[in-house]
């Protein structure tokens, strides 16, 4: 199983599947999480934020989620992965019975908030260029496996959504 959450940076999509890899190992599963800061430092460390790098590392992504899958893991991904077409993408290399999309659909307003990085000030003064949400577009989703607004719904009730998403689309 690959549960893939997606939306703006600062949005909460790490914290989210942090918290959901912590319970589901209290529970007894084997996890994994990948989280596009960290990718970024080994795997996908050849590539930028242009459009054809960023469809490359959510490919890239992919691949490994669905080998790591495949052999039993339950894999959490952390992406802001920003276009729909990307994200049907991953869907169909992970395979679609195998997949959840979690679309954290925090307000920009917040994510600007807590960008504790200045990453969106930073983007804003012309310093990062193609950042998604300022310079660059993001699709959402249009049909998620869950939606979820960070700034509304509190990180405890979120987790208990999400896991009860889980036990319903989970197939040992």
């Amino acid at each position: 199983m690959v549960i893939w959450f997606t939306g703006l940076s600062g949005s909460g999509k790490t914290t989210l599947a942090h918290e959901l890899e912590f319970n589901l190992q209290n529970m007894g599963y084997h996890t994994c999480m990948l989280d596009g800061d960290k990718l970024r430092e080994g795997l996908n460390k050849d590539l930028g934020f242009s459009y054809a790098d960023r469809v490359e590392c959510i490919r890239r992504v992919s691949e490994l989620a669905k080998l790591m899958s495949d052999s039993g893991l339950i894999v959490l991904c952390a992406f802001i992965s920003p276009f729909e077409r990307d994200r049907r993408l991953a869907r169909e290399i992970v395979g679609g019975h195998n997949f959840i999309e979690v679309y954290v659909n925090t307000p920009l307003a917040v994510c600007e908030q807590r960008d504790t990085k200045d990453l969106y000030k930073k983007a804003r003064n012309g310093e990062i260029m193609n950042f998604t949400g300022i310079s660059s577009p993001y699709e959402p989703p249009k049909s998620p496996d869950f939606l979820v607004d960070t700034s509304q719904v509190s990180l405890d009730h979120a987790i208990k959504e999400l896991t009860i998403v889980f036990k319903k689309y989970y197939k040992p």
